[in-house]
């Protein structure tokens, strides 16, 4: 197989995260396969965890970098199977909240004793792993400015 020659040290760098992701998500979604769950769907169990028992679909959305009606699909399905519910703060209610059930939140610590994702990351030593952190949290920031508009 021929080996990429970077010319381009930032097209390289681009090249190499998308290389890292998916194969990063290639073990995890393999891993993930014994509790029928996929790597965005262990995500939304994460967030939800995370940022608390009632989220909205707009955070959600945020958080995962999809748009909102992609994410309902996954939420339905996911609702379908047990692991959220659907809260609405009255009938009449346009905004809707996520909770996780008890098979979500089972499910998620289930899912959170992740390996694969951990072996790779081995690979850094604690320094590397808040440098690492450092760096891409400054390129999301600006990456986030592009996509909003904000240059």
């Amino acid at each position: 197989m021929k080996k990429i020659v970077p010319i381009d040290k930032r097209e390289y760098t681009r090249y190499l995260l998308g290389r890292v992701r998916f194969f990063m998500t290639r073990a995890r979604r393999n891993e993930l396969i014994q509790y029928h769950v996929s790597p965005r769907q262990a995500y939304i169990l994460f967030l939800l965890h995370t940022l608390g028992q009632s989220t909205t679909l707009n955070e959600l959305a945020w958080q995962t970098d999809r748009k909102i009606n992609t994410l309902s699909i996954n939420m339905t399905k996911m609702e379908k199977d047990g692991l959220v519910k659907k809260v609405r703060e009255s009938p009449s209610a346009l905004q809707v909240r996520f909770e996780l059930t008890q098979k979500g939140i089972d499910t998620y610590l289930k899912c959170n004793k992740d390996k694969s994702v951990k072996g790779i990351m081995a690979v850094l030593s604690e320094e590397e792993n808040r440098q690492l952190i450092s760096i891409l949290e400054k390129l999301n920031k600006k990456a986030e400015r592009y996509e909003i508009g904000k240059m």
